[in-house]
């Protein structure tokens, strides 16, 4: 990947992005990539136009091994990235040449080696048992045999910082030894994560000027500093660069990807990515969150969902006369969204920007405006919100402005409820399954109907179901796809004090989708049933509103 001169200029291959997601991020407790799994990342990875992708350890690992031998064979075809095998110095007292997982390193066929070696003299004594000429030599003969192989070698001197400072000949030996030996960047790693930016950045710097070697860094992430100590390192002259996806890895995890780019890219102006995929940004973390089976992280700079979200009504005040105000790059160059969050702290202008997201015009409608502000502070005084439930906000916006406009389509349910009943039957074998009958008016017609479920809204979102799926054709299409509850502490009228419990107001979200498009409702009552079915009403007539089939009054 290249690096660019301040006015722009590619300056050439001087600039490494280097991903460790399956073998580093990996050790992330509860992630456990299949082979398929580190196919897929790599390909996503590539896609991104990251220049090194660290596959694994072959030799050491099984999948590993599995999953170089099936790139060799041709189901890993990379156009950006070139792949890297992850391994270490042969054993003391031997010989590269004869050492069996320099071999399997080898037998990976991947052009780039990384070999890992103790930089620390304390680790070098009490870990591997050997002397600090053994360890060198160990490094100076595995690098040189690889080279020799043909193969390019980076070495990720193991605890760098911490030996640094405890003894720095020992340190500066090991990276010597590679240099001479042929690899390409000695990598300095904040293994044990507790380096801070100014103390790791004068380091680097000190390392640079006594050796003149390239210089690569890796930190992890257990003082919060992994992405700083990672953009300080390469201003202080670091040329090569290893993260892994969101951040993953050991302990507290290492240097996030997404957020090292959107910092060397946006902050810094290096090219470090081909043209145009930094906006690819939001897209790659979100899935590869899905592969790693985590959630995305709503918060995560750059490509979090709330990265560039804004809650007070004084930021949307600025944003509506200029988005740069408050956001400090446009979000579209990472593949992200501003959005405005409708609560409480909300303003009007908050309110016009929402409106204007979704799609409902509010100019020259100053009294809708009033109406709806006036409601969002009441209802989320008794519990609502609706800074994830864009669906019901819309509904809220769009019934305001069809109270004040006789012209205007009021969005309601396209059904009348006459009454719902929810049994629940523990039964003598332990079942336990829910029964519940819904009455409605539709097309003028009254319909009873009733399902059973393995809970009380699961049987009554069936039983609605099939009292409206013979008038409502486009129902079939909707599918429930996310269910949250939160229990409140406080809620109802005014200030009034909601009892832990059992007693407690209900918060629920539905998400649901048509295949095309996903939309969230949310619904609020001291009945986890009723909140439920507030949120279930809302979801019907948010696609009832899209579709155009209104058929009956709320």
């Amino acid at each position: 990947m290249t690096r660019t001169s301040p006015a722009g200029t590619p300056l050439g291959d001087t600039f490494h992005v280097y991903d460790t997601t399956l073998r580093d991020g990996a050790q992330r407790e509860g992630v456990s990539y299949s082979v398929a799994d580190k196919l897929a990342v790599a390909r996503l990875l590539d896609g991104l136009g990251v220049g090194f992708i660290e596959g694994g350890w072959p030799g050491a690992l099984p999948k590993d091994t599995e999953f170089f031998a099936r790139a060799a064979a041709g189901e890993l075809e990379l156009r950006h990235a070139a792949l890297v095998a992850f391994g270490s110095t042969r054993r003391a007292g031997s010989t590269a040449a004869q050492d069996p997982q320099v071999r399997a390193l080898l037998d990976a066929q991947a052009p780039v080696v990384t070999l890992v070696a103790k930089s620390d003299r304390r680790h070098i004594e009490r870990a591997l048992r050997t002397d600090v000429a053994e360890a060198v030599e160990m490094v100076r003969d595995t690098v040189g045999f690889l080279v020799g192989e043909g193969r390019r070698v980076f070495l990720d001197a193991e605890h760098f910082f911490d030996g640094y400072a405890f003894d720095p000949d020992c340190s500066l030996r090991v990276l010597t030894a590679a240099a001479e030996a042929g690899a390409d960047v000695v990598v300095l790693c904040d293994t044990n994560g507790g380096q801070l930016p100014l103390g790791l950045a004068d380091t680097v710097r000190e390392v640079i000027a006594r050796t003149g070697f390239r210089v690569g860094i890796h930190c992890q992430d257990d003082t919060s500093c992994a992405v700083a100590n990672s953009v300080a390192a390469v201003q202080a002259g670091a040329s090569h660069v290893q993260c892994t996806a969101n951040g993953y890895g050991e302990r507290a995890g290492n240097a996030d990807l997404f957020a090292v780019i959107g910092n060397l890219v946006t902050k810094l102006g290096l090219q470090v990515l081909p043209t145009g995929t930094p906006a690819e940004l939001t897209r790659v973390s979100h899935a590869l969150a899905e592969l790693a089976n985590i959630a995305p992280d709503t918060h995560q700079a750059y490509v979090g969902s709330s990265a560039f979200a804004h809650k007070a009504g004084l930021h949307a005040s600025a944003i509506k006369v200029d988005p740069e105000l408050y956001n400090h790059i446009d979000p579209a160059t990472v593949g992200n969204d501003m959005r405005v969050l409708v609560t409480e702290m909300a303003g009007r202008a908050s309110l016009e920007l929402k409106g204007h997201e979704l799609g409902v015009d509010l100019a020259g409608k100053p009294e809708a405006v009033t109406n709806a502000l006036r409601k969002v502070k009441e209802l989320e005084a008794r519990g609502w919100s609706f800074e994830a439930a864009d669906a019901s906000f819309e509904l809220l916006l769009r019934g305001e402005i069809a109270g004040l406009d006789p012209a205007a389509t009021d969005p309601v349910v396209p059904f009348e409820l006459e009454s719902y009943r929810v049994i629940l039957d523990h039964r003598q074998d332990g079942a336990v399954v829910s029964e519940a009958t819904v009455k409605v008016r539709v097309d003028g017609q009254r319909v009873i109907a009733t399902a059973e479920g393995n809970g009380p809204v699961h049987a009554l979102d069936a039983a609605l179901r099939r009292a409206l799926l013979p008038h409502l054709p486009w129902l079939d299409e909707v599918e429930l796809t996310d269910y949250k509850v939160r229990i409140l502490t406080s809620g109802g009228a005014g200030s009034r004090t909601v009892e832990h419990g059992t007693d407690a107001v209900t918060r629920v979200l539905v998400q649901s989708t048509d295949r095309e498009r996903e939309w969230t409702t949310v619904g609020v009552h001291g009945n986890i049933v009723e909140a439920s079915w507030l949120a279930l009403c809302d979801a019907l007539a948010h696609k009832a509103m899209r579709v155009g089939q209104v058929t009956a009054s709320r």
